[in-house]
This record gives C-alpha cells, structure tokens and sequence, in this order.
C-alpha cells in the first residue's frame, strides 16, 4: 500500500491577490519540503472571504481557469515540487454562471479535473447563494502520474 502524505495551508488573507498567492506559494513550499505530496491551500485564498455580504462588484472577481491568477501560478509551482495542489478559485462559467470550484492541478502542472461545489450554503452568515451556482458534479476522479483518488471536496 502506497502512503500520500497530505497538506491543508491555513493563512489570512489579505485585499492584494499577488501577495496572497505568494504567500500560499512559501506555505505550500514549506509543507512540499516536510514530505507532503497533496497540498490544499485555503478556500478562495486570492482575496479575504468575500461571501458575507451582497456587493455585485464582487462578481467582478470570477475568472475561468485558464485566466485565473492562482490556477496559472499553481500549476507551475505543483509541476515544479512535484505535488498535487487543488485550488479553490471563483470560476466564471457559461451563460453567466459563476462557481465555487476546485482545479485539482496534478504534479506534472497540468489540470486533471474542476469539481464545483454543489451544496451552496445561505443564511445570515453566507451569502454564497449570491454569488455561486450550485455544480452538477459530485465527485471528480483523478489519475495522476503519482497518485490515483477520487475527489470529494467540501470546501
């Protein structure tokens, strides 16, 4: 039996997307250099946790993968440590969607899969109705050239 050894990152965040994914970046360094082969930085890390209110600018902050700051900065970091990142980013969709989503990056850089969030909480603390629409699947498998799993992710 194999052995992964995996990372959750907690850190605050700041209003400078740059600097919060650098600062994931040193994190996820600092568990790659303890052994750890997954590494799982925070819940929509590139901005402080922006769902507590209803502000219609904020939709402004959905990207899709391919132009999504920390997507792009992860998969170059996840292909040169050689781990396994998944990113929570705030993905524009199709016709106007936006998702709360994971691009699960593999060791080689590449993308192996998005999981959008489905069960979308909303009450007086939450507003994440506002601004995600539910995704339509439930689990993603991942076949990485390290590691074989299959994904279920409450964010």
């Amino acid at each position: 039996m194999r052995k992964t050894t995996v990372a959750a990152i907690q850190m605050g965040c700041g209003s400078d997307v740059k600097e919060n994914i650098e600062k994931a970046s040193e994190l996820i360094r600092e568990a790659a250099a303890q052994g750890a082969q997954v590494i799982l930085p925070p819940e929509l890390f590139e901005r402080p946790y922006f769902c507590q209110e209803r502000r219609y600018e904020y939709y402004g902050y959905a990207r899709t993968p391919e132009e999504d700051d920390a997507v792009i900065h992860m998969k170059k970091l996840a292909k040169e440590l050689e781990t396994v990142i998944p990113v929570s980013f705030y993905e524009a969709g199709d016709h106007r969607q936006m998702f709360n989503s994971v691009a699960v990056i593999d060791a080689d850089g590449s993308v192996r899969g998005i999981y959008r969030k489905t069960h979308i909480p909303d009450d007086h603390y939450y507003q994440e109705k506002f601004y995600f629409t539910p995704g339509d699947n439930f689990h993603i498998q991942v076949y990485s050239y390290l590691y074989f799993s299959r994904i279920v992710l409450c964010l």
